[in-house]
């Protein structure tokens, strides 16, 4: 075995140090060599070919980078808006969907590139390595035919010397050499003109889809922001014309829970839970591009809205029976579930302290420290304030599960399970 590794590679040293000879020799034009002129031209036109699909890989990574860096900015910068946009401004509800649109479409734009367009650039450029080296094995394979040319006339042009079985192996030598180059030489020049004339092709595919995409993106993402931009128009002109006043926000206080949020929250899970009350199946809200969005906790539209489910007067929310003072702590015994009278959530295997779970219907950002903010969907524990003095109208205690972050939270902006 070590003897046929050694052997292999002699062999190996021998070959190459002949080719460095042979190209020596051609170079000093001692000898001549084949040539190919319409191999020369397709190779000349790989090159090219080759070179402009590495520059526009290259420059499309670059975009995609900045496209999705453009991307986050736009994200963050509609958070930021969408915090610093106040509750009672006209609007808000309406700056928030068209803020999750543009996201939508960043993500879409964002996506079709990176498939559509990247991958198949990608695809594309991947041919020309592997070409490159059939290329260069031609080029050796040439060079060894060259050379067992020129060594079979060395032998040949002294017949005083001649050895015909140097000859003979010579010969052998050279149509082996032969059959080898112009195999590879056939194949490229077969290959080299069907690669070249793809790039036409491909070029219009790959580029009517990134403008594609460019203009669907750039025509939807105009009508967001135009309405984004009625958004803000109306509340400067309600502010002009002095019939849209800002509404000073006064600090939370302790209140009996009779605010329309508590009454929502706490609405019975049954009819017959409260005798003569109609079910309520989610919080009243503007209905928004088709999506419904919950009212802000002590919203005065939304007084009306409940004394009409319910057919409470007024003056008398106050003195509703079924109503607690500070919170949902009255219970009763329903065989082995215990629920919660004031918004049908059960009780069973909570962890001390938790007196029911709710789940987000809707998205809240918190607008205060002491305050939770949550996704749809998310799970809130909710539990006692730390202070019974603290209690606020319309407002629940909770603990987010998985995070464990702790805060107080509009009612109606959840259901309870």
């Amino acid at each position: 075995m070590a003897e046929s590794k050694g052997a292999l590679l002699a062999k190996s040293v021998q070959k190459h140090a002949g080719r460095a000879k042979e190209k020596i020799l051609q170079n000093l034009g001692k000898v001549d060599r084949t040539a190919d002129d319409i191999f020369d031209e397709h190779l000349t036109n790989f090159t090219r070919q080759q070179n402009a699909a590495n520059r526009l890989q290259k420059e499309f990574n670059n975009y995609i980078r900045c496209i999705r860096a453009v991307q986050a900015a736009s994200k963050t910068l509609m958070d930021s808006l969408n915090e610093i946009y106040e509750s009672n401004w006209v609007g808000h509800d309406l700056l928030y969907v068209q803020a999750q649109n543009i996201e939508m479409l960043w993500q879409d734009f964002s996506h079709k590139l990176g498939d559509q367009v990247l991958i198949p650039l990608n695809t594309y450029q991947s041919q020309f390595p592997e070409m490159r080296k059939k290329i260069d094995k031609r080029g050796r394979k040439l060079v060894d035919y060259d050379s067992q040319r020129h060594n079979f006339q060395s032998l040949q042009g002294n017949p005083k010397k001649r050895d015909e079985i140097k000859v003979t192996k010579a010969r052998e030598s050279l149509e082996e050499a032969k059959r080898t180059y112009e195999l590879l030489n056939s194949e490229l020049h077969d290959e080299l003109p069907a690669l070249y004339d793809s790039r036409v092709l491909f070029l219009v595919t790959n580029l009517q889809t990134l403008f594609a995409a460019e203009q669907v993106f750039h025509v939807e993402t105009a009508k967001v922001y135009a309405e984004l931009e009625a958004i803000v128009d109306k509340l400067a002109t309600d502010c002009q014309r002095g019939t849209y006043t800002l509404k000073k926000s006064s600090p939370k206080s302790p209140k009996t829970p009779t605010s329309n949020s508590k009454i929502i929250s706490s609405a019975p899970s049954s009819p017959t839970s409260v005798v003569g009350s109609p079910k309520l199946s989610s919080p009243p809200g503007a209905q928004i591009n088709g999506n419904v969005k919950p009212p802000s906790p002590g919203s005065p539209n939304n007084n009306k809205h409940v004394e009409e489910l319910y057919d409470i007067p007024v003056g008398e929310k106050e003195k509703s029976s079924y109503l607690p003072e500070q919170g949902p702590t009255e219970t009763q015994m329903t065989g082995d579930h215990k629920t919660f009278e004031s918004c049908g959530a059960t009780t069973d295997n909570l962890p001390p302290g938790v007196l029911y779970r709710v789940k987000a219907t809707y998205k809240y950002n918190r607008e205060d420290v002491d305050e939770l903010s949550f996704d749809v969907g998310e799970i809130i524990r909710v539990v006692e304030y730390d202070d019974p003095e603290e209690q606020e109208e319309g407002w629940l205690m909770g603990v987010k599960e998985g995070t464990g972050e702790k805060g107080m939270f509009p009612a109606n902006f959840t259901r309870p399970l």
